[in-house]
């Protein structure tokens, strides 16, 4: 009988997940849930750091329920969000209560990913096998199908063989090589840098985003975590990075120091961490995630919402639905790429709609004078900074937020 955490043989595995943070951890508890035969790698030890923003999104935390693990957050070192703050090209500034659709404020979370990741991972131990320090060089294949990987491991190589393999390893995934489509796209992928500063002047409870000239179209952040900790990151698309030759790390630099709007606030801040750059593969460029044997999950399918930025929610979405379609092309013996195109589908119908308005949301906030009439309106009026926070809980409020009438409506709010 199979039990979890045992070495099993090359052939003995149903699913080998590549990559075991919240999609590749997400996906395999849910398979060991249903009794599969999992082996979860990752090239690193947990605990480990993952650069990030690290906000935890309602999706997540919906997902962390039905693991059990909402508690587990909780209880981990974390910071609560109960509203958003923006400020516009011209340096206004407001803040938004984060409500619910009956009105009650909604929480929100920020968690490190040092955290957040172990405890997933942690979670998903206890019912797959787990392998520590291995890395994809390749997947192998037999007659067009993909049936395993070949991983370096601290004790050489070794080929594990598995009826799907499932990529979750991030960025530059070595697995997402098996399906076409996965070249980076400077148009779809966001340059991102981040820090933790400890001591910074009015750091509360708000997810801080900043539209400063210097670095539009693009933003900058300040996401408050435990124990007067910030996460302080920029962010830009690679095309326009590109295009204005710009330095984010240099202009965040030059913000902190100059701009008036954070000069005093970091006056007596100190930087606790490296400063690291990482990019997102924003799913405004809708990719295949699938192939013969073979499934994507979280920024190796490219699910990064691309005005947030956030990718945890997608995916934990995605490594959920992977299992989902996984477990059913197992009790069915059929591997096939039309059997698991299945998975393509759900994830595209679930997430597809919210990821198109955010794209379109990200070419409004290339426009300063928009970006300064929405920021304006909503520091003088409580309609309207109701009508801007619907849109971080309510699907429908988003997609409005895309669209001419919103503003229209804005205008005489």
């Amino acid at each position: 009988m199979w039990e979890a955490g045992a070495i099993m043989p090359d052939d003995a595995y149903d699913v080998v997940v590549v990559g075991a943070g919240p999609g590749g951890s997400t996906c395999a508890a849910f398979l060991g849930k249903k009794g599969r035969k999992v082996l979860l790698v990752d090239k690193e030890k947990f605990p480990r750091d993952k650069t990030c923003g690290d906000a935890i999104s309602g999706k997540s935390m919906s997902i962390l329920r039905e693991l059990g693990l909402d508690s587990e957050v909780e209880r981990s070192d974390h910071g609560v969000v109960g509203g958003v703050l923006f400020s516009s090209p011209e340096g206004r500034m407001v803040r938004i209560p984060l409500r619910k659709g009956d009105g009650k404020l909604e929480r929100s979370y920020t968690c490190r990913r040092q955290v957040y990741d172990n405890l997933l991972f942690r979670n998903a131990a206890k019912s797959a096998t787990v392998l520590e320090g291995a890395s994809a060089i390749e997947l192998v294949k037999e007659e067009g199908r993909v049936v395993g990987v070949k991983l370096r491991t601290p004790d050489g190589e070794r080929v594990v063989r598995a009826k799907i393999v499932v990529g979750a390893d991030g960025t530059g995934s070595a697995i997402a090589k098996g399906v076409e489509g996965h070249e980076v796209d400077p148009a779809h992928t966001c340059i991102a840098y981040r820090g933790y500063y400890s001591g910074i002047a009015d750091a509360k409870d708000s997810l801080e985003i900043h539209f400063v000239k210097s670095i539009m179209p693009g933003y900058f952040w300040i996401f408050p975590l435990e124990n007067g900790i910030a996460n302080v990151g920029v962010g830009m698309v690679m095309e326009d990075m590109k295009k204005k030759g710009a330095s984010p790390q240099k202009a965040m630099e030059e913000m902190l120091a100059s701009n008036p709007l954070f000069r005093q606030r970091f006056a007596n801040a100190k930087l606790v961490s490296q400063i690291k750059a990482w990019s997102l593969p924003f799913g405004s460029k809708k990719r295949a995630g699938s192939a013969a044997g073979l499934l994507l999950v979280g920024d190796a399918f490219g699910l990064v919402d691309p005005f947030s930025g956030e990718g945890i929610g997608n995916a934990m979405l995605s490594g959920k639905i992977a299992a989902e379609v996984a477990d059913e092309a197992l009790s069915e013996g059929d591997f096939s790429g039309e059997r698991l195109k299945k998975y393509d589908e759900r994830v595209w119908a679930a997430v597809g709609g919210e990821l198109d308005t955010s794209y379109k949301m990200q070419k409004l906030g290339k426009n300063e004078w928009l970006l300064n009439f929405v920021v304006a309106k909503a520091e003088k009026s409580e309609r309207a900074r109701e009508a801007i926070a619907s849109t971080f809980t309510s699907q429908e409020a988003k997609q409005g937020y895309s669209s001419p009438l919103f503003y229209f409506k804005l205008l005489f709010s």
